[in-house]
């Protein structure tokens, strides 16, 4: 018989809690998801000509800070996350995670921790294409078992829908809720709620010039006080539905 100590599974995560700090290292079962979505990004971000991965910062709402990406991929997933209410905090690259059984070691850096309203979750980018090659398969198997064994969700996201990116890219553009007058985006909400939809908004404030209250509505659709079907391309008819 194998010794129990042998066989055992630990699983560490390692984190840095400023870009100079030196690294945390504690049990996955220890660590606190609060303290991690403060954690700086693992790896560092580097840019050159010529690179075939595209990588920048994004201004986060959800954050009020950018937050890194290092694919177009991961960009889209942040814009989602960005957009999606139930989303509280977004970390990107949070820890270094580390399985060690039987004598071996498996390390992985996933994309994104999310705080949301139903827990955290671990994020894992990577395009469809990839998902079937044996060294994704066997990292993702390992890391949804570890993770989820923690008590957090994990989820492995590929590309999403198109139309569904495009608004949600579109709409990402109204975000900064300090470029929208206080008084427009009350007069917007005053509007009652019957049979509402993009054109009769506008119309409804017709003191109001129509870009300004085009733009103030966006940014009340993004921040989720009004709802609009994303799956199919916005237009002036698109019903509106006002959130509680």
């Amino acid at each position: 018989m194998v010794p129990a100590a042998t066989t055992a599974v630990t699983t560490t995560v390692r984190f840095r809690t400023a870009p100079n700090a030196e690294v945390t290292s504690l049990s996955l079962q220890n660590a606190d998801s609060t303290a991690l979505a403060e954690a700086q990004p693992w790896r560092e971000f580097r840019w050159r000509a010529g690179q075939k991965h595209y990588s920048g910062t994004y201004w986060s709402a959800t954050e009020g800070r950018h937050v890194v990406y290092e694919s177009r991929l991961e960009l889209a997933r942040l814009l989602f996350a960005d957009f999606d209410r139930s989303v509280l905090r977004i970390c990107a690259q949070p820890f270094l995670l580390v399985r060690e059984h039987r004598g071996s070691q498996a390390k992985h850096v996933p994309d994104y921790l999310l705080l949301t309203d139903n827990g955290p979750v671990v994020v894992d980018v990577k395009p469809a294409a990839r998902l079937g090659k044996p060294q994704v398969v066997s990292t993702f198997d390992w890391t949804r078992t570890v993770i989820e064994g923690r008590g957090w969700q994990f989820e492995v996201w590929s590309e999403p829908n198109e139309v569904e990116l495009q608004n949600v890219r579109f709409l990402a553009g109204f975000r900064r809720r300090s470029l929208f007058d206080p008084a427009l985006l009350a007069a917007i909400r005053s509007i009652p709620n019957e049979d509402l939809s993009i054109a009769k908004v506008i119309g409804e404030l017709s003191d109001w010039p129509d870009g300004l209250t085009r733009s103030a509505l966006f940014h009340l659709i993004w921040s989720g006080e009004f709802s609009v079907d994303i799956t199919r391309p916005l237009c002036r008819t698109s019903p509106l539905t006002r959130e509680s």
